[in-house]
């Protein structure tokens, strides 16, 4: 249990980490998207390969805020069938939930670090500026590791529960 707690403060501060990094990225989408706009509109020269960077942009900052959303539990759940089941019964559905959230993180980042991996293979580039894309996926697939860390520790904490208090 003591271990379960270190590694989440670890992952919380990680989180911290890659959270920043996302909204570095969303900040530079709000900035290209003024002087895009300003430049296209009074100086009639828009930002060359605005859309490139802005998509870019956009990868790196929703998926870098992920694991930070989800492991502060800032994500959205819904809950009205499982309240209404006996207190075994719960505990186990929290297992079974929690593991299948385990398992959807962890193939979504073995997924995009394959994906990289073809578009490192492949020479993949943006459509008008010519970027390298794998660096890009590589960094969305990292930016899922935090979140398979909190999904695992929440399933963790639910099997501890199952186990502890008997079912």
């Amino acid at each position: 249990m003591r271990s379960v707690k270190t590694i989440k403060q670890w992952n919380d501060s990680f989180c911290q980490v890659v959270e920043n990094v996302g909204l570095v990225a969303f900040l530079f989408m709000m900035l290209l998207t003024t002087v895009d706009v300003v430049g296209a509109k009074v100086f009639l020269k828009p930002v060359p390969g605005s859309l490139d960077l802005m998509m870019l942009a956009q990868l790196i900052s929703m998926s870098f805020a992920l694991g930070a959303s989800f492991a502060a539990h800032r994500h959205v759940t819904v809950e009205f069938l499982l309240p209404l089941l006996p207190k075994p019964i719960q505990k186990i559905s929290r297992c079974l939930i929690h593991g299948l959230v385990f398992a959807l993180f962890v193939t979504m980042s073995w997924r995009l670090f394959m994906h990289g991996f073809d578009f490192k293979a492949y020479g993949e580039v943006s459509p008008t500026i010519r970027i390298q894309l794998y660096p890009f996926v590589y960094g969305a697939a990292a930016a899922f590791i935090p979140a398979c860390i909190a999904a695992l520790l929440n399933l963790i904490q639910s099997l501890i529960e199952v186990f502890s208090h008997g079912s």
